[in-house]
């Protein structure tokens, strides 16, 4: 693969993980305990069970997919989870996984991208485990957002500089 294309995708990789890492902390400074482990119903995951299930999908895919560390993940607790976890308990295991996710992007070798893995019992390559990775953080994120804007009863403005026709605080879009 080319180097710079894959230093292009890499470094992108890592800073919507950041972002959206970034956008998660901001929301969970926004709710109360009660609402952070709010169901409507038991077929839905509270903002608390999807922080923590983020945690272990990156942790999964990258840290084990693309870095080879344990695969310590528990899927089944990071739903299962009614509580016990504070806000600046989830919003700190997020920072820790995100700031691991972003060191192994940062180092990892262009020609890697192109490896074969196996996650989950699926074949894929470094780079889509990758993209996994990341789409999934997105993914849940916006559940995040909306469940917040539910809670908070307003805009979080993490787009106001549009309404103004200013430039991004943030660059990624």
């Amino acid at each position: 693969m080319h180097s710079e294309l894959a230093q292009v995708f890499l470094g992108f990789s890592a800073r919507k993980l950041e972002q959206y890492a970034t956008r998660i902390r901001d929301c969970l400074g926004l709710l109360s305990d009660e609402q952070l482990w709010h169901r409507s119903g038991e077929h839905e995951n509270s903002v608390g069970n999807l922080v923590l299930h983020l945690c272990g999908n990156v942790r999964q895919w990258i840290g084990h997919g693309v870095a080879g560390l344990p695969d310590v993940r528990d899927r089944r607790a990071e739903f299962a989870a009614r509580g016990g976890h504070s806000r600046e308990e989830l919003a700190e295991r997020l920072e820790r996984t995100v700031r691991q996710a972003v060191a192994i992007l940062s180092t990892l070798a262009p020609a890697r991208l192109l490896e074969s893995v196996v996650l989950q019992g699926y074949q894929v390559t470094v780079m889509e485990a990758i993209y996994h990775a990341v789409e999934h953080f997105a993914q849940h994120t916006g559940q995040i957002i909306y469940a917040t804007k539910r809670f908070a009863g307003a805009d979080l403005g993490f787009y106001k500089h549009l309404d103004r026709g200013g430039a991004p605080a943030d660059p990624t879009p």
